[in-house]
């Protein structure tokens, strides 16, 4: 099912063909997967707007669909290995969130590697997440509601920025969301072997590249750059949702464990057969729309 559904959305969108985005070997070419992460294929939808801006001088764009109210924040963190990702890409995946979640969506530029290593990215998502909870799409006011969602290496950021706050002694947004969140750098996770096998996306050779260019030497097993390694506790309500046929989907499976006994309350959803952030195809198949929406609908219970 995995590979059939992609092969439909690649017959559907010719422009999405996973070898000229840099992994067509065991090495990553950044610069090609660069260029493919800049634009999407799906267009943003005339209702919504993009607007623009810097939040303590990282680059952020605000993405608001029709009739959403600005005092209501979602901070989205994008993927890309830490290395590629650019806004243009996330646009229309980030107006069905706002539509479907009521949120105002920030989409933040945070540094890539290998020009800006490890704790760049970190230190751009935690200051455009607070400057966020007093800035809006309006102007300088405080928000009403939190919420911080990523996919993939935007997934661990999402994390990491929960535990930056909790740490520092912070307010931490309402809830979280996570898509196929790449939260062990270490790669001792079982499924990087196990599901090498079924994953149509991405080899083990792609994640240790990923890793060890944006840790250029850094311990693996700091929380701000895996969060599975962190002290859970205190953490708010989170939804996990990640593909049963990826590499990374016992990183999302040990976090959302180790969170529960920490007494956190996480929503573990691993989706039969889909492979990794899915979600991104929203009007290309019937599973990554029905994520999306219940995306929204965990949202909008806050």
């Amino acid at each position: 099912m995995a590979s059939e559904a992609f092969q439909e959305i690649v017959k559907a969108y010719p422009e999405l063909v996973v070898e000229p985005a840099g992994f067509a070997n065991d090495e990553i070419d950044i610069d090609t997967y660069r260029s493919f992460m800049k634009k999407s294929v799906f267009p943003v939808s005339d209702s919504t707007k993009v607007t623009k801006t810097s939040a303590r001088k990282v680059p952020v764009e605000w993405i608001i669909e029709s009739g959403v109210k600005p005092e209501k924040r979602l901070a989205f963190f994008h993927g890309g290995g830490f290395l590629a990702g650019e806004l243009g890409f996330y646009r229309p995946f980030a107006s069905w969130i706002s539509k479907a979640t009521g949120c105002s969506v920030l989409l933040v530029d945070y540094r890539l590697a290998p020009e800006h290593p490890f704790p760049a990215a970190v230190e751009d998502v935690l200051s455009s997440y607070r400057w966020m909870c007093e800035n809006g799409p309006d102007g300088e006011n405080p928000a009403c509601k939190t919420f911080i969602g990523g996919d993939s290496a935007g997934g661990c950021l999402a994390l990491a920025t929960l535990l930056g706050l909790k740490d520092a002694g912070e307010d931490l947004p309402d809830a979280a969301f996570t898509l196929s969140a790449f939260l062990d750098l270490a790669l001792t996770g079982k499924s990087i072997a196990n599901r090498a096998g079924s994953d149509i996306l991405f080899a083990p050779s792609h994640l240790k590249k990923a890793a060890e260019v944006y840790l250029a030497g850094q311990d693996p097993l700091l929380p701000s750059s895996s969060p599975l390694y962190g002290d859970l506790s205190g953490l708010p309500p989170i939804l996990m949702q990640v593909g049963d046929a990826e590499l990374l989907l016992d990183d999302s499976v040990r976090f959302a464990e180790k969170a529960k006994k920490a007494g956190v309350k996480v929503t573990l959803e691993v989706w039969p057969e889909m492979f990794h952030v899915w979600q991104l195809f929203g009007p290309a198949f019937p599973e990554a729309q029905q994520a999306v929406d219940r995306i929204g609908e965990y949202i909008r219970a806050f």
